[in-house]
């Protein structure tokens, strides 16, 4: 009888804050943040990104599921923009 791996635990969600060329930031969430952010650069990516251009990844937090990721990119982009980066200093 064949061996059977242990379920690993799923793999943590990131919300991730860009800034596109005009100043504008954009939020969204990946598995793998480096990766989204290579496919925005490349218009692969919101067509958001498209017109505006991300320049660098500013912040990236990790969060243990899809669900607490998204909901945490609500309330990010909830925030007005003086509040967004002071939003990924705060303790989850």
């Amino acid at each position: 009888m064949p061996r059977t791996q242990p379920d690993s635990p799923p793999a943590p969600y990131w919300l991730y804050l860009l800034e596109c060329e005009d100043g504008a930031y954009y939020a969204g969430i990946a598995l793998d943040v480096e990766q989204r952010f290579f496919r925005h650069v490349f218009g692969l990516g919101a067509k958001f990104t498209r017109a505006r251009p991300p320049l660098r990844v500013l912040a990236a937090r990790e969060y243990a599921s899809k669900g607490d990721a998204l909901r945490a990119e609500l309330q990010l982009k909830a925030l007005p923009r003086a509040h967004k980066l002071a939003f990924f200093e705060q303790t989850k």
